[in-house]
């Protein structure tokens, strides 16, 4: 019974443990199907999670791409916008640089063509000096031998004079010397002073005559056109609309512009136009300029009037040096003082009886380079006598007030820049009223006078010219013995017929310098005027 109780037992314990096993197995079988299903479950999660991860990035990879390749566009736009603008500047200013050389290369091909003409010019009248020299020689050479020839012939009249003195006279050797050379010096001294007098006349008839071609050929040599200015400008505009604008309310506006600027502005019916009145030139160029901002911009009010004027005339004193700067380079002047630069460029907003007054003085400038040229003067005096003829009416443009003449304010000008004292006298004397000292006086003072007489080149008013042609004859008709009395050439030229049985001959000549000085003292005119007396007798006797 025991051993059957410890069987069982054993039994029992085998099967409990078999039993135990096969449950223990039944649940890790479970339990690992349990954490499989688990697993698998975590890893289709994990799958699921990192396909969308994986969309997420390539969504966003794509993304960037899409931004970076925009992006790269933008750039590229920008870059080659920049590069294409780069070009058309490069491109734009090797153009510019091309046009100003090939500017420039013109330029220096007509200086030459125009210097080779002069050269030219200068090689043909040498020539034709060179012939008249040789014309001359010849001339005197033939005088000469006639000299000769008559000398020989006045020596062998001498001897035949003494031997007839002495057969007839029966005079001494030494009396008929001295009665025969008394004779003889009588009549040399006749000879010598009709041979004097013609030498003298046909050498003034010569130097007439070459200053004549010398001035006609200055003057052929240059021809300068003219600016004739007026005291009123007008301006344009694109509509009648703006002139309301331009008034203003009650007028705020056109009179603030007139006060800015100093010249009157009228405002009138006629249709697309204002026009701005001033004696000064510099004034109607600011308010000129002042309207044109003015009207581009449509702000017109009191303020903006004020600040455009200021700004203008700060531009216009600029332009002014600008102008004096050109002239200056064109006439290949050095050495100019900047005050006397900004002086010369003051002269193209000044006008001298309606002749634009830089260019008159160009052109004398020109003139007188010729001319001085022309007399055989050397370069240096050249230049001088160019720099004399651009600033001689440098005076008119002083802002200086002074009692002075223009001629003697300019000299003293030009003494106060340290110019040459050749030039600063040919300023003062271009006028008489000092004295000349130097050979560019003159010319200044010629050149001068031709830019001015020019047909064409300055004007007056007609009234006034009528009136000063009247008062050149009624001063000559106040003088007694006066018969007739005319202005010709413009009352460049008075000339007075006499009666000649109350004037005598040398009684003509005073008149005709008393004439000449109650003109000076009485009268205003541009230039020199001629004075001509004329005295005739005419002697009339009937046949019967």
């Amino acid at each position: 019974m025991g051993l059957t109780v410890v069987i069982a037992i054993v039994v029992g314990v085998a099967l409990g443990l078999a039993v135990g096993y096969y449950l223990n197995t039944l649940i890790f079988k479970r339990k690992n199907e349990e954490l499989n299903r688990k697993a698998d479950t975590i890893i289709e999660d994990a799958r699921i999670s990192a396909k969308h991860i994986v969309g997420d990035a390539e969504l966003k990879a794509k993304q960037l791409v899409n931004d970076a390749e925009l992006k790269a566009k933008n750039l590229k736009e920008k870059y080659l916008t920049e590069a294409r603008e780069k070009v058309a500047r490069l491109k734009e200013e090797l153009d510019r640089r091309k046009k100003a050389f090939v500017d420039e290369v013109r330029e220096k091909e007509e200086e030459l063509t125009k210097r080779h003409r002069e050269l030219k010019t200068l090689e043909e009248e040498l020539e034709g000096r060179r012939m008249e020299i040789e014309a001359i020689r010849k001339n005197l050479a033939q005088q000469l031998e006639i000299v000769s020839h008559k000398k020989a012939e006045l020596e062998k009249l001498v001897e035949e004079h003494i031997a007839k003195l002495e057969n007839i006279a029966r005079l001494k050797e030494s009396e008929a010397r001295e009665q025969l050379l008394e004779s003889v010096k009588a009549k040399i001294t006749t000879e010598a002073m009709a041979l004097e007098k013609r030498i003298i006349e046909e050498a003034t008839q010569r130097a007439h005559k070459e200053a004549k071609k010398i001035v006609i050929q200055t003057i052929q040599r240059l021809s300068a056109d003219y600016t004739i200015e007026n005291t009123i400008s007008v301006f344009h505009l694109d509509s009648d609309d703006i002139k309301g604008q331009i008034i203003g309310r009650e007028g705020r506006n056109i009179r603030a512009l007139e006060k800015a600027t100093g010249a009157e502005i009228i405002v009138d019916d006629t249709p697309e136009t204002i026009v701005i009145s001033s004696f000064d030139p510099v004034r109607r160029e600011v308010c000129r300029q002042a309207l044109k901002i003015l009207v581009a911009d449509g702000r017109i009010h009191p303020t903006r009037i004020e600040e455009v004027v200021s700004k203008v005339k700060k531009q216009l004193d600029e332009q002014i040096v600008e102008i004096g700067e050109r002239a200056v380079i064109d006439l290949n002047i050095e050495g100019l003082h900047p005050n006397l630069v900004k002086m010369v460029g003051r002269m193209r907003f000044r006008s001298s009886y309606g002749q634009n007054l830089l260019q008159h003085s160009i052109e004398t400038a020109h003139l007188c380079a010729i001319m001085a040229a022309e007399l055989g003067l050397s370069p240096k005096q050249v230049r001088l006598a160019k720099r004399a003829g651009l600033l001689h009416d440098i005076g008119k443009v002083s802002e200086e007030n002074s009692e002075l003449s223009h001629a003697l304010l300019g000299m003293e000008i030009a003494r106060k820049y340290d110019e040459h004292p050749a030039v600063v006298n040919a300023i003062g004397a271009h006028h008489d009223e000092i004295e000349m000292n130097n050979i560019i006086s003159p010319i200044v003072q010629a050149c001068d006078a031709i830019s001015g007489a020019r047909p064409g080149a300055r004007r007056e008013i007609l009234e006034n010219y009528l009136k000063r042609i009247r008062e050149l004859e009624q001063i000559a008709l106040e003088f007694e013995g006066v018969q007739k009395a005319y202005a010709l050439q413009a009352g460049r030229e008075l000339r007075v017929i006499v009666e000649s049985d109350k004037i005598d001959d040398k009684a003509t000549e005073e008149l005709s310098f008393m004439i000449s000085k109650k003109i000076e003292n009485e009268m205003q005119y541009p230039g020199q005027v001629k004075v001509t007396v004329i005295r005739e007798i005419r002697a009339t006797a009937f046949a019967k």
